[in-house]
């Protein structure tokens, strides 16, 4: 069987280990098995949300209301927009995929960071569109304006800020000095899966969806529920971006893109502020105990705006072979090996679960596996 030539060229997404598959493979139980992959909340969902969830188990057999009014509703008040300048996807990659379909093809580029999120070139491939890198594993403006400048035919620009799987990120006002020198019809997706830990963190880095897209008509914003709000299994995201763009995103969307039970949740996880604030704030307690054991192991690392950090490790060390050491100990990570790089990305997890890693990773990285 034939199928469209773009295909060949594409390698699957791969996802972190499951749970499931690791207690399959190496026979450990599932209460020993720490999950630092996939860059969850490991603090779950909020409890009110849950108890949502709950009570509306029953309206399982119905749609759910496709205009998805409560949420978007609720995104509105919390930035400031109209519900006209959202979109609300399956995760925020489906909205990048309505992005890509719309603006990208055979006779145009796109352009993104070295290392970054992997579906940027996945869609792109898909469509057949040129795909054009900067230099530098992390975002450096002045080679993306660079490659720009060059260039008559790029369609969509890409930040990721912060950056998966990197976690450095951009400040606004170096984000605005370049958007100003972007042609409007050309889309820059601001990718803000990560804006609230980097938000917290300083707020110079914070991109409020609401002045971006008044002072940018080119600009979309993604969100998301999976990482702060603790919804990761529910795939639910959101883009901001003026009507026009919204508009004939919305002419690829399906309908009933998220279900009944997602809809519900995503719409009590955004009340629950406190939730949200409690879990962040953890989050960077923790990130700063592993930038003290990466210092005391010698180990270089990314100054993180996320809720996950990034070891580079020296060349006498072999991140897949540390990786796959730790997931005969129960403990999963991200090897970066399939992004050329010789680095792990961790999720900071609760406290247990990031001791168990410093007393496994310690033990691994000192005999020299």
């Amino acid at each position: 069987m034939e199928f469209n030539k773009q295909l060949k060229d594409i390698k699957n997404y791969s996802a972190g280990k499951p749970i499931e598959l690791v207690v399959r493979e190496y026979g450990i139980e599932p209460k020993d098995v720490v999950k630092l992959a996939s860059n969850e909340n490991p603090y779950g969902s909020s409890p009110k949300v849950i108890e949502a969830a709950r009570e509306i188990c029953d309206k399982m057999h119905l749609y759910p209301d496709d205009s998805m009014y409560e949420l978007k509703e609720g995104l509105s008040k919390r930035f400031g927009i109209k519900s006209d300048e959202i979109i609300i996807g399956a995760g925020s990659d489906q909205i990048l995929e309505f992005a890509v379909r719309a603006k990208a093809n055979e006779t145009n580029s796109v352009l993104m960071a070295k290392t970054t999120f992997a579906m940027y070139e996945i869609y792109a491939k898909g469509v057949g569109t040129n795909i054009l890198k900067t230099p530098s594993d992390t975002h450096k403006l002045d080679e993306f304006l660079k490659i720009y400048k060059s260039r008559k035919d790029i369609s969509i620009l890409f930040l990721c800020v912060p950056n998966n799987p990197m976690g450095e990120t951009l400040t606004k006002s170096e984000i605005y000095e370049f958007l100003k020198q972007i042609d409007k019809n050309t889309l820059v997706v601001i990718d803000g899966a990560y804006q609230e830990f980097a938000a917290y963190k300083d707020k110079q880095m914070q991109i409020e969806p609401k002045d971006v897209i008044e002072k940018f008509s080119n600009v979309l914003y993604l969100g998301t529920f999976s990482k702060a709000y603790g919804l990761g299994g529910m795939r639910v995201g959101y883009g901001i971006a003026r009507d026009e763009i919204i508009q004939n995103l919305m002419k690829l969307r399906p309908p009933f893109n998220i279900t009944t039970l997602s809809l519900k949740a995503a719409t009590e996880a955004l009340k629950d502020n406190d939730f949200v604030e409690k879990c962040i704030k953890e989050n960077f307690i923790q990130m700063k105990r592993y930038e003290e054991f990466a210092t005391a192991l010698g180990i270089e690392y990314i100054q993180s705006y996320t809720n996950f950090i990034t070891f580079l490790l020296k060349n006498d060390k072999n991140s897949s072979e540390i990786s796959n050491s730790l997931l005969k100990k129960g403990i999963i990570i991200r090897d970066l090996k399939a992004y050329g790089l010789n680095a792990v990305r961790i999720t900071i997890g609760k406290r247990n679960e990031n001791d168990r890693f410093f007393e496994i990773f310690s033990q691994i990285y000192n005999a020299g596996q």
